[in-house]
């Protein structure tokens, strides 16, 4: 294997707003001193995500790594499903880094699968705690996604979601009830919440 790949997503269980999927691509070998602090993204700060970030797309630049999120959005969580979006959105990301399926070893977190044409993959469940490809891509996909939704709280101010993101807190479901769901807002999840 001359390369190996990290997929995880984030943004699976928020109420608004797309789930993100994202794919590392690192040379068999790399260095990850050039990248320190990389864990499961829920396990890092917000503050430490960003460095981290700018640091990946830094060592991109360079051609140390590559990687690519996929957005995929609340219609299509809605119209598929969720386990069907999440899909979609490794396809997408895959198909824009197009890897050598016979020279690429994927590392999948939980219980995500590659297409089939990936033979050397495997599904690792809290694989971004104990993978570093995998924790670096789940922290690429939550950044991503984070930003999306700070940018989606500008343009609906009455949701809070810079704050929240998306997600299922006191303060949004109060906000769901006093100004209804909105175009972002994934319907299939919301139910009960007005």
């Amino acid at each position: 294997m001359k390369l190996i790949a990290g997929v995880d997503e984030a943004g699976r269980g928020a109420l608004a707003g797309p789930v993100a999927v994202g794919v590392v691509l690192v040379p068999k070998g790399f260095h990850w001193g050039l990248l320190p602090g990389v864990a499961d993204s829920k396990k890092v700060s917000p503050k430490n995500r960003e460095a981290i970030f700018r640091r990946a797309r830094e060592l991109e630049k360079e051609g140390k790594l590559q990687y690519a999120v996929s957005l995929v959005s609340e219609n299509i969580i809605d119209t598929k499903g969720i386990t069907c979006a999440v899909r979609e959105g490794i396809n997408r990301a895959l198909a824009k880094l197009a890897p050598d399926p016979l020279t690429t070893y994927i590392k999948l977190d939980g219980l995500l699968h590659a297409p089939v044409e990936y033979k050397n993959q495997t599904t690792i469940i809290k694989g971004d705690v104990t993978e570093r490809e995998i924790g670096l891509a789940s922290i690429m996909a939550k950044v991503t996604r984070d930003r999306y939704m700070v940018r989606l709280g500008k343009k609906y101010p009455n949701y809070g979601f810079e704050v929240h993101k998306g997600y299922g807190t006191l303060v949004h479901r109060k906000n769901i009830k006093k100004h209804s769901l909105g175009v972002m807002h994934r319907t299939t999840f919301c139910r009960g919440c007005q």
